[in-house]
């Protein structure tokens, strides 16, 4: 797990959910730390943060397991940090991806939460500037490690979006330590129906695959009378969106030869699943990945017509379906890159997917317009580098390489000459020595520029 205290450089020191945090200097080399100026404290972490004013996009980018499956929990709390009372509106992203965007509030915490598989040994969170001099900025970021068989459902081309985790039968928020994944069961806000609290007296055996935590499942809300129906609040803003939906339950009380408690999960009053019947001292787990909701879908639970005792629910969780997710840009071209920035420490500070999403590349990298894009074009002109270039020739797309106005030293390497589109070449004003590879010399259409001896 990952607990990155944004704008902090303190490390190790532990919150009041027993959760040790550390700074986040070794996980971005851009921004300015701040101080929340706002007199509503919400806790030490929250007090700091670190805000963006140059670039476009700015990442924070993880080692991480390809193929493994993470939670990833993104928050922003203002506090007017800038004495401005302006709260900016900025986009966040993952792995290249848009995730969503985030208008933040003066006084109160926003959060955004993602589940995904990581295709790469590292996985990136960006915050990126839409609007003239507002600027992005993170307070936290969080990353879990979630067991491979958690979320079955989803694809893993598909991202799940975050739209409301409820312990249905709490009074206070459910987290780490209760639950091992740190996931965040709130309270319910509002659960429609007339509801009675109750808490088990059994200890609650967890075997399904989610595993919520015990804290959720010993305690449950129903109705009353039995025809009652309980609502599912959701937060679907606008259109029908596709949506991934978990709902977890586990009998409170042992029932008589007389009773029974059966009942469905409805759709805008129409039934949409099997009668469930809560076991008691174990838990059961329903999901369904094929949900469309909007702004007026209605979900309900409602008894059937043989049941004794009205519904019932411990938990649930709703996230949105993200649409499919990019591949990233073509590995050459990482692999390229990378070699560059080993080489020259100033380019350490671009992080991420150099190409996407599409509106926010690398400063100095043109990219095609591919599913998979490629890099076309390496603008590295005026960035003082120096040193001897190291060989970035698996870029094989690249058509224009600008070098101008550094300190590259050493013979032209001959790889540049094997880059099979290239159209044009500036090495102009460096300290190049030797003689101009014949690759290079025979291919009348680049320009070379000036060698400095």
């Amino acid at each position: 797990a990952y607990n990155i205290d944004c704008g902090s450089d303190s490390d190790g020191f532990t919150d009041e959910n027993s959760i040790i945090w550390t700074g986040d200097n070794l996980f971005n080399q851009n921004g300015v730390t701040q101080l929340v100026q706002s007199s509503k404290s919400i806790s030490h972490v929250m007090d700091t943060l670190r805000v963006f004013t140059t670039r476009d996009k700015n990442c924070y980018s993880i080692k991480a397991d390809k193929g493994e499956k993470v939670l990833v929990r993104a928050s922003f709390f203002y506090g007017n940090y800038d004495n401005q009372s302006s709260p900016p509106t900025f986009d966040l992203q993952f792995d290249g991806n848009y995730w969503d965007t985030v208008e933040t509030s003066s006084d109160e915490l926003v959060d955004r939460e993602v589940i995904y598989v990581v295709k790469g040994e590292t996985t990136s969170v960006c915050v990126a500037q839409t609007k003239p001099n507002q600027f992005p900025f993170m307070s936290a970021l969080e990353i879990r490690r979630l067991d491979s068989l958690m979320y079955s459902l989803m694809d893993s081309n598909f991202a799940l979006y975050l739209n409301r985790r409820v312990d249905c039968g709490a009074n206070e928020t459910t987290r780490y330590s209760d639950d091992i994944y740190d996931r965040i069961w709130s309270p319910p806000s509002v659960i429609g129906g007339v509801i009675i609290n109750v808490t088990s007296d059994a200890s609650i055996s967890n075997n399904v695959a989610d595993n919520p935590p015990q804290a959720v499942l010993q305690n449950a809300v129903t109705t009353s009378p039995t025809s009652a129906r309980i609502f599912l609040i959701h937060e679907v803003s606008s259109g029908e969106v596709p949506i991934y939906l978990n709902l977890y339950f586990s009998e409170v009380t042992t029932l008589n030869s007389a009773q029974k408690r059966s009942f469905g999960l409805y759709k805008d009053n129409q039934p949409f699943s099997e009668p469930i019947i809560p076991p008691y001292g174990n838990a059961l787990e329903v999901s369904f990945s094929n949900i469309s909701l909007s702004s007026s879908t209605t979900l309900t639970l409602q008894a059937t017509s043989d049941s004794t005792l009205p519904p019932l629910i411990n938990a649930f969780e709703i996230f949105y379906i993200s649409d499919v997710l990019t591949e990233g840009t073509n590995g050459k071209d990482v692999e390229g890159l990378t070699s560059l920035q080993t080489q020259f420490g100033v380019l350490h500070e671009w992080s991420s997917d150099p190409c996407l999403p599409a509106s926010f590349t690398w400063e100095w990298v043109n990219c095609s317009t591919n599913a998979t894009p490629r890099v076309t074009a390496l603008d590295l002109s005026s960035l003082g580098l120096s040193g001897s270039l190291p060989d970035f020739s698996s870029m094989d797309a690249i058509e224009t390489i600008d070098l101008h106005n550094n300190s590259l030293v050493g013979d032209i390497p001959g790889f540049l000459g094997t880059f099979p589109n290239l159209k044009e070449l500036n090495l102009a004003d460096n300290q190049f020595s030797g003689v101009i590879p014949t690759s290079l010399t025979k291919n009348n259409g680049l320009n070379l520029g000036n060698r400095k001896s």
